[in-house]
């Protein structure tokens, strides 16, 4: 499986952003879909996961209430909705495949390129 994500880009603080994972390859392997974040000079950090196949998701304590993440199977991808942003949610994003719902990085692997958020206040 490889994964792209896409759709980062410089937005004011309170405004919006939809990041997409978009998968190819053997699709039919995929059971879970994380969203992490590296800002500059910090380490990796979960922000969101989804089943592949059902709706089940779990968030950061951090981006609770302003991210959502949803799935469109016909576009085999996945979507980070990001709300409310603020300057702390400013990163490079990744997604990654994983085999359970879980926000433990190294349960995590095959990484996609990242894109980046800048949140400016």
């Amino acid at each position: 499986v490889q994964l792209q994500a896409s759709g980062g880009g410089l937005v004011q603080a309170g405004g919006s952003l939809r990041l997409s994972c978009s998968a190819s390859g053997r699709i039919f392997s995929i059971h879970i879909i994380g969203w992490f974040r590296q800002a500059p000079g910090k380490e990796r950090e979960f922000v969101a996961a989804t089943r592949w196949s059902r709706v089940s998701t779990i968030f950061a304590d951090s981006v609770k209430g302003r991210f959502t993440i949803s799935r469109d199977s016909a576009k085999n991808t996945v979507y980070l909705q990001m709300n409310s942003l603020k300057p702390e949610d400013t990163a490079v994003y990744y997604c990654a495949k994983a085999n359970d719902l879980t926000s433990v990085e190294r349960e995590y692997y095959q990484w996609g390129q990242g894109t980046q958020v800048t949140v400016s206040s």
